[in-house]
């Protein structure tokens, strides 16, 4: 090793670097596609030459490297989870958001930020000291997936960046997409070489992301737009912004780091939002790139953190979803469906047909009353779209291309999969098997069960659980973990190491958390961040099966609906019969030495301005550890302002309501 070739090696990075943020950033290239091949071909060959001297930061890490046997799990920063955006589809949905705004915010100014939503995958990236260390899918939020190989092969991701002060460790979160000249150049390829065609670029970016061979991602020619900043401490809690206080001021340091960011249009009421979403829905079949809507935040941070979150959506954002695309074709007939609950639902089998770039032969009627109001039936031409739901829906029926010998559609009086009675409980639209032994029911409860977001059963899959039930070997979602190693080796293709695989898993999932056991188990209207809640609130599933609809129904994210669900589930003898099941199994059931104080139990607070000592997030989970819910306006119902420094219009509203004021100093005397 010479200092000469240590020397170059420096000089190559910094030089190839700043090329490449001018090309895919900026733009603005200086040099010819020939001769930034050559600076990057002797940088290889100098790291090849030199192992020692290469670095996890360095351009060459591009191509990428070895394939990997798997992709690992990665949870996201528990103090800010990856939520999702509510959804508007309509003016007056945007403009019931701008009314939630302002009732929150009061008397305040604000500005909202208007950027392109783009129609690809999530993902977050972590940079610490200046060096990308960790990159990973959105997943389901809490978890994704580590795709750290996969994401150094993006050009318009920085491997290293000149963080400035207090930005030592920080994150971005944003849009991987792939833009449609290099999804019809795949394609294309992938046609030629006789190989499945990508529907279109989302699923082609969302699969070259996720691959375990990044050498074939770094040939994909994906992007990466990012939209979001949050600075950390190493404990992963948020620190305040160097030099920005508002999205747009973060998208401008983001973009002198070398980041792509969306184009950030700063408005001031929503007649301007209406303006600039008219104006990208004229232009977005010339952008390049898909995009599905446009995206809506307040700007300021200061605001954000007065508006909150739910604990699905953030309140201070939402996105318009620009109309789905739509199609005609024949609708040949229509079937019944039993899902997990029991619920029959209607389905329309349909012509193939494109629509929205994937090819559909199904789509969902919902329930008897919306085929009864919308006439649809067996022989119809329809028009179908396909929008924010995944799944396609029937919108309506061409009835001038009737010819009479169309049928009406009859809900069936028996279960197609177990032929008992169909009821549908009063008040409700949806019909529902009554068969408790429903095989059916029992396949899909078994899906949800071992599915990776509930108790993560790897190789227990549709085929496998068709297989169990076929041979009577499991009854409900329990006996899983009774099936023996020779109970598997007697089914269709399975060795004795398949078979031993199958046993593994379900050892494995025997120690999954409190919080997936709950969402396991199928209760009607808990969702895995519901479940997590129940968790954090009770030691174990015991406490929560003796909990009242009022206990619940006092804990923060917890409504009446939940509370009643959860109640209903565990009075059923078969429900309790399943836990014990589960616990005799040796199956976790406890929620760990979490305990949950109720030294303000049952009292309502309201946090305001910017506390010292600690982070909004801090004071909420402080808060809701003893028994209290913190809420995002001032109400009547309020008992507590904890009031930080420059704090908003709620203190004017408190002082109206003569709601107590505390300063942190109170708060924290308090809450102890």
């Amino acid at each position: 090793m010479t200092d000469n070739a240590k020397n170059r090696l420096e000089k190559l990075k910094v030089e190839i670097r700043r090329h490449e943020r001018l090309y895919y950033v900026e733009d603005n290239p200086e040099i010819s596609d020939v001769e930034f091949d050559a600076l990057m071909r002797e940088l290889i060959t100098l790291e090849k030459d030199n192992p020692s001297l290469a670095t996890a930061d360095s351009p060459a890490q591009r191509v990428g490297g070895a394939p990997a046997s798997t992709l690992a799990t990665v949870t996201h920063n528990i103090n800010a989870p990856m939520l999702s955006l509510d959804n508007a589809y309509s003016d007056e949905e945007l403009e019931k958001f701008h009314e939630r705004v302002m009732k929150n915010l009061g008397d305040e100014n604000f500005e909202y930020a208007v950027e392109p939503k783009l129609d690809g995958l999530g993902a977050s990236l972590i940079y610490e000291n200046g060096v990308l260390v960790t990159g990973a899918t959105r997943g389901d939020g809490v978890t994704g997936e580590d795709v750290t190989a996969n994401v150094k092969t993006i050009k318009t991701v920085p491997l290293k960046v000149d963080a400035p002060k207090g930005m030592e460790r920080f994150e971005v979160r944003g849009e991987v997409y792939m833009p449609r000249s290099a999804f019809e150049r795949l394609n294309s390829e992938r046609e030629a070489e006789g190989g499945n065609l990508f529907a279109n670029p989302r699923n082609a970016s969302a699969g070259s992301l996720r691959l375990l061979d990044s050498s074939i991602t770094a040939l994909r020619s994906l992007e990466m737009v990012v939209y979001t900043l949050i600075v950390t401490d190493s404990t992963g809690k948020s620190k305040l912004i160097p030099g920005a206080d508002s999205h747009h001021t973060a998208m401008e340091l983001l973009r002198a780091l070398g980041f792509k960011t969306p184009d950030v249009e700063v408005v001031q009421n929503m007649a301007e939002v209406e303006k600039v979403i008219a104006s990208y829905d004229k232009k977005r079949e010339t952008l390049g790139y898909d995009i599905d809507g446009m995206v809506i935040k307040v700007d300021s941070f200061r605001q954000r953190n007065e508006l909150g979150s739910t604990s699905k959506f953030p309140r201070w954002a939402i996105a318009f979803k620009y109309p789905a695309q739509q199609v005609t074709t024949k609708l040949l007939s229509i079937e019944t469906q039993v899902g997990r609950t029991g619920a029959i639902t209607p389905v329309a089998n349909l012509t193939p047909v494109t629509v929205g770039g994937s090819k559909v032969s199904r789509a969902t009627l919902h329930n008897e009353d919306e085929i009864k109001r919308k006439d649809i039936r067996a022989g119809d031409t329809v028009l179908i779209e396909k929008g924010g739901e995944v799944i396609p829906k029937v919108v309506k029926v061409i009835t001038s291309k009737r010819t009479g010998s169309e049928k009406k559609f009859v809900m069936p009086q028996k279960c197609p999969a177990c032929g008992a009675d169909i009821f549908r409980p009063e008040g409700e639209a949806v019909a529902r098997c009554s068969g408790s032994a429903c095989p059916a029911q029992l396949k899909e409860k078994l899906k949800h069960f071992t599915a990776r977001t509930a108790m993560d059963i790897d190789n227990v899959g549709p085929a496998l659980i068709d297989q169990l039930l076929e041979k009577k070997l499991i009854h409900d979602p329990a006996d899983l973990y009774y099936i023996g190693h020779q109970d598997v080796m007697r089914l269709e293709r399975m060795a004795d190491k398949s078979a031993k695989n199958v046993i593994d898993s379900i050892e494995k999932s025997k120690t999954q958390p409190l919080d997936k056991v709950l969402f396991a188990m199928g209760i009607r209207y808990v969702g895995a961040r519901v479940a997590k809640v129940l968790a954090q609130n009770f030691a174990d599933i015991d406490k929560l099966m003796t909990a009242t609809p009022d206990t619940l129904e006092n804990i923060h994210e917890i409504g009446p609906r939940v509370a009643k669900s959860v109640s209903v589930f565990f009075s059923q003898k078969a429900n309790r019969d399943l836990v014990e099941k589960l616990r005799h199994a040796g199956v976790n059931l406890k929620a760990g030495d979490m305990k949950v104080s109720q030294t303000l139990a049952g009292k309502q607070f309201v946090l305001t301005g910017t506390l010292q000592t600690m982070t909004r997030l801090e004071a909420k989970t402080k808060i809701e550890s003893q028994g209290a819910r913190v809420t995002s306006a001032v109400t009547k119902k309020t008992d507590y302002l904890v009031e930080g420094a420059d704090p908003g219009s709620k203190s004017k509203k408190a002082k109206e309501l003569g709601v107590t004021i505390l300063d942190e100093a109170a708060f924290l005397k308090m809450a102890g």
